[in-house]
């Protein structure tokens, strides 16, 4: 389990979120990343090692159409 402080994290959210709230926000937090649900701000937070979420972002890449 990793843990890191999250506090004063850059967190941002997707460039094609349309703005309903309905998003994760995700954050370059240490050696990791740190996401959390948009809706519930101060929640719960997961943490990734780096190497996890690339593998993660490159999956999804991978599925996505076109």
């Amino acid at each position: 389990m990793i843990t890191l402080d999250v506090a004063g994290a850059d967190w941002r959210t997707s460039t094609r979120s349309i703005g309903n709230g309905n998003c994760v926000e995700v954050a370059a937090v240490g050696d990791g990343v740190a996401v959390r649900d948009s809706k519930n701000r101060p929640g719960p937070v997961l943490v990734f090692p780096a190497s996890a979420w690339t593998a993660f972002v490159a999956g999804v890449e991978a599925v996505r159409p076109g």
